[in-house]
C-alpha cells in the first residue's frame, strides 16, 4: 500500500495565512483597515487554536475582505515569494510523490493551485475551498456545499477520499490535529517553522520545526541530509541580538548562554562566541560533533586553533573588530554549514563553493599528507561514482576536499570514506 502526505497551506506551505494577506491588498485604502486587519488576524487564531468553529471564523474573514479577482492576483504573486524555505528546497520531493502529496486545507483553490503548481502538486491533488463572484469579480462568498468550509472538514474529506494507504499529515493548525483525532491518520507533525500553536503541538506525534525534518523522520527523499534544527548552535557572551537572529532564521537550534555549559559539550553543533570568551580545551576536545566556531573578536588566545584543526572544526573571527562583522561572521558559519563554504575562514584553506543541483556533496576533511586524495578517488572509483565536480585546497597540516556525486550510491560508499587513513572529519552536505 502507499503512503499519502496530507499537507496543509496556510503558515505552513507557505510563511504566512492568505486570507490575512489578501486584507492587507483589499483594504490598503479602507479608513478602518487595521482595527479590520486586528479582527481578521483574531478570528484565525481562535480557529486554529480551536477555540471558534472553522465556518464562523471562515464566514467572518470573508465578509470583512471586500476584495476581487484583482485583488488575488496580487495575493498569488505575494504568496509565491512566501512559500516556506523547508518547503522551497525540497521540489524533488514532490516531484517523485506527485500522486501521493496532497495539499489540504480550508483556504482556497484559486490562490494555492497557482503557488503549489511549480513544486509539481498536481491540481487534483489540491482540496480547498472555493470563493463565489458576483458579475464584476467581487468575492461574494464560497461554496457551503465543500465539506472543508465546515467544522472538521478534513476529517469529513478524508473519510469520503478512502486512500489506500497510510496517511501522514503536517500542519500547524487544529484542523490538521482533528486528523490524528479522528484515527484517519497514522502520524501527526505539528509543523513549526513559522508559528507554533501550543494547543497543537503538545499534541502531535511530533514537532517537526521544518520540512526538512519531516523528510528525515520519514526516511524521505530531501534537499539536506540533517535537518539544520537538529544542529544546536550555542551562542555564548555577549553577541549582539542580531548574530543570534541571523543563525535563528537559517533554521539552526538555538541556546543563548552566558557560559559553555558543560552539558552541551557533547552535542554542540556550532559555537558563536562574544569578545573576550575563552574557551576552555579541555571541552574543545570533547566536543565531538563541533564543526565550527564563530568569535566575535580575535580569538588568538581564546581558541586553541591546534585542537580545531585536530577535529576539523572550522574557525571564524573578528581579528579587525569591524562593527559589519557581527552579521557577517554568523554568515559564514551558515554557509559553512548549509554549502560547505570556508571563505574568511581562520585555520582552513578558503573555499567558495558553487551551488549544485541533483548532486550530492560529500566533504572530507583530513591531514595534508601525500595520497590521500588518491585513496578519497579510489574509493570513487570503485563503488563506479560519477564525480560532477571535485574541489581541493590544503592550508598548513589541513586538506578539504569537496566532491559532487551523483545521487545514486551505496550507503557503504560513505562507511569506506569515513575510514580513509588521516580522515579528520566526514559530512555528507545534501
Amino acid at each position: 500500500m502507499d503512503n499519502y502526505y496530507i499537507i496543509d497551506f496556510d503558515s505552513t506551505f507557505t510563511q504566512v495565512e492568505a486570507l490575512d494577506e489578501l486584507a492587507r491588498i483589499s483594504l490598503a485604502n479602507h479608513p478602518a483597515k487595521e482595527l479590520i486587519y486586528a479582527e481578521i488576524d483574531r478570528l484565525t487564531n481562535l480557529s486554529m487554536n480551536g477555540q471558534l468553529s472553522f465556518r464562523e471564523s471562515l464566514s467572518a474573514r470573508v465578509r470583512l475582505l471586500e476584495a476581487n479577482r484583482e485583488h488575488l492576483k496580487k495575493l498569488i504573486s505575494i504568496l509565491k515569494r512566501k512559500v516556506s524555505p523547508s518547503f522551497l528546497r525540497n521540489r524533488e520531493f514532490f516531484k517523485k510523490h506527485s500522486d501521493s502529496a496532497l495539499i489540504v486545507s480550508g483556504g482556497f483553490k484559486e490562490f494555492i493551485v497557482p503557488v503549489v503548481s511549480p513544486y509539481h502538486i498536481k491540481q487534483e491533488n489540491v482540496y480547498a475551498n472555493t470563493f463565489t463572484f458576483d458579475e464584476e469579480g467581487k468575492i461574494t462568498g464560497y461554496d457551503e456545499g465543500n465539506p472543508l468550509s465546515e467544522e472538521g472538514g478534513k476529517v469529513k474529506l478524508l473519510r469520503q477520499l478512502k486512500l489506500p494507504g497510510k496517511i501522514y499529515g503536517i500542519g500547524d493548525g487544529y484542523s490538521d490535529f482533528q486528523l490524528k483525532e479522528s484515527g484517519l491518520i497514522e502520524r501527526f507533525f505539528a509543523f513549526t517553522e513559522n508559528i507554533e500553536r501550543k494547543s497543537v503541538s503538545e499534541k502531535a506525534d511530533h514537532v517537526t520545526p521544518s520540512f526538512d525534518e519531516f523528510l528525515y523522520v520519514n526516511d524521505l527523499p530531501r534537499a539536506i541530509s540533517y535537518p539544520k534544527n537538529r544542529i544546536l548552535c550555542l551562542i555564548v557572551g555577549s553577541v549582539p541580538e542580531i548574530s543570534a537572529h541571523i543563525l535563528k532564521r537559517d533554521g539552526f537550534s538555538i541556546r543563548v548562554k552566558q557560559t559553555f555549559e558543560e552539558k552541551y559539550v557533547k552535542d554542540v553543533g556550532m559555537l558563536l562566541l562574544g569578545k573576550d570568551v575563552k574557551l576552555d580545551d579541555e571541552q574543545l576536545v570533547r566536543a565531538d560533533k563541533l564543526k565550527t566556531i564563530g568569535y566575535l573578536g580575535d580569538s588568538k588566545y581564546q581558541v586553541n586553533r591546534e585542537i580545531c584543526n585536530e577535529k576539523g572544526i572550522v574557525l571564524f573571527d573578528d581579528k579587525k573588530g569591524k562593527k559589519r562583522n557581527n552579521e557577517f561572521i554568523p554568515r559564514r558559519m551558515a554557509d559553512f554549514i548549509n554549502k560547505g563554504d570556508t571563505y574568511m575562514s581562520r585555520n582552513f584553506p578558503n573555499l567558495l563553493l558553487p551551488k549544485i543541483e541533483k548532486a550530492h556533496r560529500l566533504l572530507h576533511i583530513h591531514r595534508n599528507v601525500p595520497g590521500v586524495m588518491a585513496h578519497i578517488n579510489q574509493v570513487f572509483a570503485e563503488n563506479q561514482i560519477n564525480i560532477v565536480a571535485q574541489f581541493l585546497m590544503t592550508k598548513g597540516d589541513i586538506g578539504y576536499a569537496v566532491t559532487d556525486v551523483d545521487t545514486q550510491y551505496d550507503k557503504r560508499l560513505l562507511k569506506q570514506l569515513r575510514q580513509i587513513e588521516n580522515t579528520i572529519k566526514f559530512r555528507v552536505l545534501y
